[in-house]
This record gives structure tokens, C-alpha cells and sequence, in this order.
């Protein structure tokens, strides 16, 4: 329960910013209901939340509440595609649902928040922003 206060107190922060809810997608072994859960959460909070897709690339970008997941076997991750519509969008804060486990262009200029919402118990290094664990 923890992790939701967290949430709840982030998202009402923000209420007046452009928000981003980002989805590494590339392995479906991850926690789908609890991404799933995830997903209602900002939803419920923040309707005007843009849902992200990704995992080598970006594979769709939608309002939050029209929105089916669709989960990919390869493995393959990488945040720089995401980082940089997030910039272009002007997002104030990106929140990302990911193991940490995709790359990124080290040159990559982030200038606005990135919250890394781990849906696991091991809590990895992040390379810049916040790590949240969700599990």
C-alpha cells in the first residue's frame, strides 16, 4: 500500500502538468495485473494521462482509458524513443513501468521527471530520476 500513497500524493501534486504513463512492453513475464491495476490507478487520478507503449520502439501512444496493453516476447528494451517524444511533448513528469533493464543514448538530455516504477521486489539503479518500487 505503501507505493499507492506515494502515487496518489505524486499525481495530485501534478494535477496542472502534462503527465505520461510509459509501459516497457518488449517480455510479457512481467506482473500484467499489477501493471494493469497501475494503469486504472492514473486513470482514475489523472483521465488526461497519455499512455505509452514501448519497447525497442514506441508502439502506441494513447489516452489512458482507451487503451489495451499488448505485451511482446522479444526482451528487447529501450527508453530512448520515449525520453525524447517526452520532450518533444513538453511532459512535466514521465512515469515508467519497466525492470530498468533497457538502454538509452547516454547524450540524451532529460529535462523534466522520470519516475521508474519497478513492478518487482529488486529495486535496480536508475540512470537519472526516481526508482519506485511496485511490487
Amino acid at each position: 500500500m505503501k507505493w499507492q500513497w506515494s502515487l496518489l500524493k505524486m499525481l495530485k501534486s501534478r494535477q496542472d502538468k502534462s503527465i505520461a504513463l510509459a509501459i516497457d512492453t518488449s517480455t510479457n513475464q512481467t506482473r500484467t495485473m499489477l501493471i494493469s491495476n497501475i494503469v486504472k490507478f492514473f486513470g482514475e487520478i489523472k483521465p488526461d494521462t497519455q499512455l505509452v507503449q514501448a519497447d525497442y520502439k514506441i508502439r502506441s501512444i494513447h489516452p489512458i482509458q482507451e487503451t489495451e496493453i499488448k505485451y511482446f516476447t522479444h526482451g528487447k528494451s529501450s527508453y530512448t524513443e520515449v525520453l525524447e517524444w517526452a520532450e518533444k511533448e513538453k511532459i512535466d513528469a514521465l512515469f515508467y513501468i519497466t525492470d530498468v533493464t533497457g538502454y538509452y543514448y547516454e547524450e540524451l538530455h532529460v529535462d523534466f521527471e522520470v519516475f521508474w516504477l519497478v513492478p518487482d521486489d529488486f529495486l535496480p539503479r536508475v540512470p537519472f530520476g526516481k526508482a519506485i518500487t511496485v511490487a
